[in-house]
């Protein structure tokens, strides 16, 4: 398979570097707007370190795959990216899904395979919570690299869809 260099960059660029970037800074000012009366984030409660990065690896592929379908969809339908050739398209059952069920799936495996993980390694090293600004640049970190991971996925899934 030998993707275009628009295709690439979609993948690799838009939906790769520039969605991590886009999603530090997006998550960073989330955390501060929603924890910057508090000097300390607790690991565990309603407000905490756990709770939000839960919430964020499921809501974060999930908007992601509403938004990013419908912008590769556009960009397909006006030629500002070209569709795959036939020998590039893989059948995928993933791209056959709707962008709810595909967002809510790929929300929920994140919630698993990233969020658990990660407050299971703070839970275990006997952190009780953060201090403010190291609890933003953790959401924000977190963020760009679930987005990197996720959103070139959604990408690719959302070409195929368009491309058929």
């Amino acid at each position: 398979m030998a993707l275009s260099a628009a295709h690439r960059r979609l993948l690799l660029v838009d939906n790769g570097v520039g969605a991590a970037a886009f999603n530090f800074a997006l998550n960073g000012a989330i955390a501060w707007l929603l924890f910057r009366s508090v000097t300390h984030v607790p690991l565990w409660g309603g407000s905490s370190v756990a709770g939000d990065t839960l919430v964020t690896a499921f809501l974060l592929p999930f908007l992601t795959c509403l938004i990013v379908t419908r912008l590769v969809a556009r960009q397909v339908a006006e030629g500002r990216i070209p569709r795959l050739s036939e020998a590039d398209r893989t059948p995928s059952s993933w791209s056959r899904r709707s962008p709810l069920s595909r967002g809510a799936l790929l929300g929920a495996a994140s919630v698993v395979l990233a969020a658990l993980p990660v407050v299971a390694a703070l839970a275990l090293s006997g952190s009780a919570g953060l201090a403010l600004w190291s609890f933003i640049g953790f959401k924000a970190a977190f963020a760009a690299c679930l987005a990197a991971i996720v959103t070139p996925l959604v990408a690719w899934w959302a070409l195929l869809r368009a491309s058929g």
